[in-house]
């Protein structure tokens, strides 16, 4: 059994494999002042609620793009798992060319999104793009021959809502959903149609303008926690993986421990 980690800036998500089949996978909070005795014991409960025996676990990949809870994880691995993690550095570890200026300031999230991506979807001499619908928003290029590209960053839909509350008096605080018509007959109504609806052409319109850059056809892959209610939105958009980055690190994790 693997145990897959991906630290993100608001949530922790962790995977057990059992071979190549993803057979569980839970979501804690990104809560930076957590000790590693917290986190051992909240992991230790998940294991244990899921009847699933963490000695059985052979080994595990991390990707973290939160340095300070990057230590965190690894101490707690040692603690409660006894194993030493293979974590992703883009450059010397993933197995995948990085074009970018400079590769080192390539998140790993990017890039196991990039990687399992184009072992899943690419392969049709078609270029990728890759949106990840997480804290931030990426949308991340990969050429025809596997190669990551680069992307763009934007803020993510909960962060503009969160903004909007923040800095406008009189604008209340609102979820990110669907509205029922575009044009909003009321606050609340107006604030959903602009933030999911501006979010949705924002997502088109860089999808279209990198699809160019790439030559066109590219393959849009959409992953993260709102990838399920904005790709309905958009025809751009041709496959959603919301297990995309666990892949990542399992693909990463046998590429760096298995024969060629």
């Amino acid at each position: 059994m693997l145990l897959a980690i991906d630290v993100g800036n608001t949530n922790i998500v962790l995977g057990v494999f059992e071979g190549q089949a993803l057979i569980r996978s839970w979501r804690l909070q990104s809560l930076r002042e957590r000790t590693a005795d917290e986190l051992g014991l909240a992991v230790d409960g998940l294991f244990a609620h899921s009847r699933i025996d963490r000695t059985r676990i052979d080994g595990v990949v991390l990707g973290s793009v939160v340095p300070p809870l990057t230590t965190t994880v690894v101490s707690m691995l040692a603690k409660y798992f006894d194993r030493t993690p293979l974590v992703v550095d883009p450059v010397s570890n993933s197995g995948m060319p990085i074009l970018y200026s400079n590769p080192p300031e390539v998140g790993a999230d990017r890039i196991v999104n990039a990687i399992a991506a184009f072992e899943q979807y690419g392969g049709s001499h078609r270029p990728l793009i890759v949106c990840d619908f997480g804290t931030a928003t990426t949308l991340d290029a990969v050429s025809a021959k596997g190669e990551y590209l680069g992307g763009a960053i934007c803020p993510g839909v909960t962060i503009s809502a969160d903004a909007l509350f923040q800095r406008a008096a009189r604008l209340p605080r609102i979820e990110v959903r669907r509205p029922p018509t575009v044009i909003g007959r009321t606050t609340v109504g107006a604030m959903e149609s602009g933030l999911f609806f501006g979010y949705v052409g924002m997502v088109e319109g860089l999808v279209r303008r990198m699809d160019a850059e790439l030559g066109g056809h590219a393959i849009c892959v959409a992953t993260g926690g709102l990838a399920v209610v904005i790709a309905p939105e958009t025809h751009l958009i041709e496959h959603v993986d919301v297990e995309l980055t666990l892949t990542g690190l399992r693909l990463v994790w046998e590429r760096n421990t298995q024969p060629r």
